[in-house]
């Protein structure tokens, strides 16, 4: 008999999964249980709000704002050549996750000398399937269908230089941020360089070559109804799954692969899905392990599922310590990701693996990803205002390491909030003591759930905006580390607010003032 989940529409394990009626008793009751697979209740995800278009043109492409949605920045590059409009269709947010920024990258595509069109982790599918239309458009070969390991590569470089060459570090141990009572789950992780050799300076970023969950890789193989030993290119099937392939958003080509081999109705679900549509309002929960379920009368070969799969992509974090304090260390700050899409868990891949999977001393594939126009002036007389709510402060907590390791004299300020001070004050010991060393000339805090009102670190900025204002004109360079799409957004209306009233100056002066902030590097985020 087989075991069915808590739904009885739900079969989890095939009836020809290569496993004896016990075993595969047992595993659907496992996995019933902690996939908590169903059909029902599962609302779509909102779409992000708008967020308002400040600042002037970034040379020619006012798209470039990690705030704007895909059809506006794609509406404002009609007409540009191929560069330009793919440029347009990257997240615009120069993470550096794809070995570029967003616009060499899009020239990189244009010119020919990269043929992955899926390396913009922030804009996922959107991205990818704006790319291959665009590049089918202009007669190039849709070549995101190609394998990453067939398509045309950058030269990898030395060892831990580039997503494509990691080296190995060594893991050391992690230490928990938040208090008892948190609502979040907060890590502040340290790693070895010794063996690596690698270096790194103030606002890089570190990748993490991360695997998935081994019981989201053992979930996806009994629902394909595969062996986990099965063996594709010299690996077995779960290794691959672990390592190289992501299990995350399913892409197109899985869905075209299930309508290869299904009929009817079905066939017509998968392709319709394939272009991007949503026949039964359930996208949002359609990762790999999801898509497989629903399809659960597809019978696919291992080989062309892992064909279908994209590479699963490195992980960056700003980096949150200071060469020159640690040598031979490196520490990052991560926010461990779970969630739940209905009823079933999700996990974030690379915060997990950080958070309760590595082990210390497990050698992890790791790499610096050099900084694209983040990073401390280069004068150390110059003083610094650093925003960074949440894990924004990794990047600060470095700056400030730094400066002290250095006996930079530039005074220093820093803006950090979170929900509740008891519980998500982070690095309060070693803040606390820069304050007394008078490294930290400024801390300035905002704490969203500690009262009737919440308060955030824009309200902080303008509450403080006579002596913010009087800092930039006394040549101070500003920083920014976090979301994107609002907090980053959020802080620049407070900088453009700020000059407004303090620096008298009309809206649009107010806005030029900030424009001019940026073009001279003295206005720099590290967002995400």
């Amino acid at each position: 008999m087989t075991v069915q989940s808590p739904n009885p529409l739900v079969q989890v394990l095939p009836e020809t999964a290569p496993f004896s009626e016990e075993q595969r008793s047992w595993l659907n009751g496992f996995f019933a249980g902690l996939l908590s697979l169903d059909n029902a209740g599962v609302t779509a995800l909102s779409p992000a709000e708008n967020a308002a278009v400040m600042g002037e043109a970034d040379d020619g492409a006012p798209w470039h704002d990690p705030a704007m949605e895909l059809p506006e920045r794609m509406k404002l590059a009609e007409g540009k050549p191929l560069p330009r409009r793919l440029f347009a269709a990257m997240a615009q947010q120069d993470c550096g996750q794809c070995g570029y920024v967003c616009e060499t990258y899009s020239a990189a595509i244009a010119e020919g000398k990269e043929g992955r069109l899926n390396l913009c982790a922030p804009g996922g599918k959107d991205t990818l399937r704006m790319l291959k239309t665009l590049t089918e458009e202009a007669g190039s070969a849709p070549a995101a269908a190609v394998p990453a390991e067939a398509a045309s590569v950058a030269p990898a470089g030395p060892a831990g230089r580039s997503r494509e060459n990691p080296a190995l570090a060594t893991f050391l141990s992690r230490r928990k941020l938040n208090g008892e009572g948190s609502e979040k789950e907060t890590w502040h992780v340290e790693f070895d360089l010794t063996e690596s050799g690698l270096d790194y300076v103030v606002g890089d970023a570190f990748g993490i070559v991360a695997q998935n969950d081994p019981r989201l890789v053992d979930a996806v193989i009994a629902l394909l109804g595969a062996r986990p030993d099965a063996a594709i290119g010299g690996k077995t099937l779960r290794d691959i799954l672990l390592a190289d392939r992501g299990l995350g958003p399913a892409p197109d080509a899985l869905f075209q692969l299930i309508s290869y081999v299904t009929g009817g109705e079905t066939r017509q679900k998968a392709k319709r899905l394939a272009a991007g549509e949503d026949p039964d309002g359930d996208l949002d929960r359609l990762d790999v392990l999801g898509a497989l379920h629903k399809f659960g009368g597809a019978r696919l070969s291992p080989e062309a599922f892992v064909e279908a799969l994209d590479e699963l992509q490195p992980r960056l974090y700003s980096i949150s310590s200071s060469c020159n304090a640690t040598p031979g260390r490196i520490s990052l700050t991560v926010d461990t990701v779970r969630y739940k899409i209905g009823t079933r868990p999700r996990w974030g891949v690379a915060s997990t693996f950080l958070g309760e999977r590595v082990s210390p001393g497990d050698k992890v594939p790791v790499y610096v990803q050099r900084a694209h126009g983040f990073g401390l002036p280069a004068d150390p007389e110059i003083p610094v205002i650093m925003c960074g709510p949440g894990t924004g402060i990794a990047p600060f907590r470095a700056f400030l390491h730094d400066r002290k390791a250095t006996k930079a004299p530039g005074r220093n300020w820093l803006f950090f909030g979170h929900q509740r001070r008891a519980t998500d004050f982070f690095y309060e010991d070693e803040l606390t003591a820069l304050k007394e060393e008078g490294v930290l000339h400024g801390l300035t805090l905002a704490w969203s759930r500690d009262g009737k009102d919440k308060i955030y670190v824009q309200d902080r900025m303008r509450e403080r905006g006579a002596e913010l204002f009087a800092w930039l004109e006394q040549g101070a360079h500003f920083y920014v580390c976090g979301d994107a799409k609002r907090m980053a957004k959020d802080v620049e209306r407070a900088m453009v607010d700020v000059v407004a009233e303090h620096g008298k100056r009309s809206a649009d002066e107010a806005v030029a003032y900030v424009a001019a902030l940026k073009k001279a590097g003295r206005y720099q985020a590290d967002v995400y």
